[in-house]
């Protein structure tokens, strides 16, 4: 009798520790999603934690992703088109777990220009590469830049940081062959979204304190104006049929402007803070247009 295999894909882990990721509330993502839906869009892809997790469950069709964050996206594309060339480019990576290697690679990645995101070239490869290095061995994991559009983050002095694996590469690579990878403003990405797709909106939070802005990972920054934009998009959505949802903080602002929307209050630690103990107990709201 011939035995049947069932193959499966590999389990996809995220490729970068990102700022604000969303981690930590994903079982309350994964709780509020539609029961049914065609297209993913996620406009601000970051780590991408909820469209692995899509993918992961066998529930992700076909994505439409996007990030204003042009090094992301280069990335992204890189591991997407070409995961052999990631895979070599980490293998032979001269720089080490050490802070002289860490700034001589910061200061090689601000030297190199991305050009013609359309095909792989090797300085986009060696960028790509440069950001998977120093997103493992900076501090916290952050993405900011400074007003010239360099990145900035200091060294992150961890006992052992790892680069990604190559199987883990190639499972990436494997899950964005069916999802297509933009770098455009949020509004931008998702106008081909039409009926039963849904739209899952992430966007840099509406602080709740004049110390808790982290929005500095381009240098444009997210403003009450783009927050009060990012709801009109919204509304459009819900007149196509879409499903949108959005998470955010908890703060007075946002619940006025959703006040038309279904709003639920969760609880979730922010990871971004520098002192441990005050990781906890942070307000986000998920807001659904469903």
């Amino acid at each position: 009798m011939r035995t049947q295999i069932t193959f499966f894909h590999q389990k996809v882990v995220p490729i970068v520790k990102w700022a604000g990721g969303k981690r930590q509330i994903i079982k309350s993502l994964l709780e509020k999603l539609p029961s049914h839906f065609s297209t993913y869009f996620e406009p601000f892809l970051g780590g991408g934690a909820l469209l692995i997790e899509l993918y992961n469950k066998g529930i992700l069709k076909n994505a439409v992703v996007s990030d204003i964050n042009l090094e992301l996206i280069n990335l992204y594309t890189a591991i997407k088109n070409c995961p052999d060339e990631v895979v070599y480019y980490i293998k032979n990576l001269d720089f080490k777990n050490a802070e002289d290697d860490y700034y001589k690679a910061r200061e090689l990645y601000n030297s190199i220009k991305i050009k013609n995101m359309g095909t792989i070239e090797n300085e986009n490869l060696l960028k790509a590469v440069l950001l998977l290095y120093l997103n493992r061995h900076c501090y916290n994991g952050l993405y900011r830049v400074n007003s010239k559009g360099e990145f900035n983050v200091p060294f992150g002095r961890y006992k052992n940081p790892k680069m990604p694996t190559s199987e883990e590469i190639f499972a990436f690579s494997e899950m964005l062959q069916s999802v297509e990878i933009l770098h455009a403003d949020f509004e931008e990405a998702v106008k081909k979204a039409s009926e039963f797709d849904f739209v899952y909106f992430d966007p840099p939070y509406m602080p709740v304190s004049k110390t808790a802005n982290f929005t500095d990972y381009t240098v444009a920054g997210f403003s009450k104006v783009e927050q009060v934009r990012l709801k009109n998009v919204c509304d459009n959505l819900s007149k196509k049929g879409c499903f949108v949802m959005i998470s955010n903080s908890d703060s007075e602002f946002i619940r006025d402007l959703y006040r038309n929307y279904n709003i639920e209050v969760i609880e979730a630690k922010r990871l971004i803070n520098s002192t441990a103990e005050k990781r906890t107990g942070h307000k986000e709201v998920i807001i659904t247009n469903y």
